[in-house]
């Protein structure tokens, strides 16, 4: 048997239907919509949660709890690793890691971690710092210098 060609069930074997073309077809006068009523009328549609005139479940739950992400500054990090791109006695502040590449969007503060190694001598100037963080710059002779505001 040469499988190579036995062809398919064709995919759409049903006529598309054609309404409101006399009532020989059995789909005339009122095109398949019934009497009246809102769902026989253009552009009838209803949203997927509306259950039939009672109270939505939406609704019916009561609205709980607070959400602060609306008023949080947002924090840009940058890890101590990412700094060895610097030149040795460099001043690194916000805006110099936002040239480098180091700091995408806008940041109401930047806050410097601890992850990695630091081998250069460094000036860092950022709202805030970790332990590690501020341990590895001064380790490596540099100043983590704190920004207010």
């Amino acid at each position: 048997m040469d499988f190579k060609k036995l062809k398919g069930k064709p995919l759409h074997t049903q006529r598309k239907k054609r309404v409101g073309r006399g009532t020989g077809s059995g789909m005339g006068k009122t095109c398949t919509r019934g009497e009246k009523g809102a769902r026989a009328r253009t552009g009838y549609s209803v949203r997927a949660t509306f259950e039939g005139g009672q109270m939505p479940l939406v609704r019916r739950l009561p609205k709980r709890g607070f959400s602060n992400v609306r008023f949080a500054d947002s924090v840009g990090v940058v890890n101590v690793g990412d700094l060895n791109g610097f030149e040795e006695g460099a001043t690194v502040d916000p805006k110099a890691l936002a040239a480098k590449g180091l700091l995408k969007g806008r940041f109401d503060a930047v806050r410097i971690l601890g992850s990695g190694d630091l081998k250069v001598r460094l000036e860092v100037k950022a709202h805030g710092f970790s332990k590690s963080a501020e341990e590895k710059i001064k380790g490596a002779k540099g100043t983590a210098t704190v920004i207010r505001g």
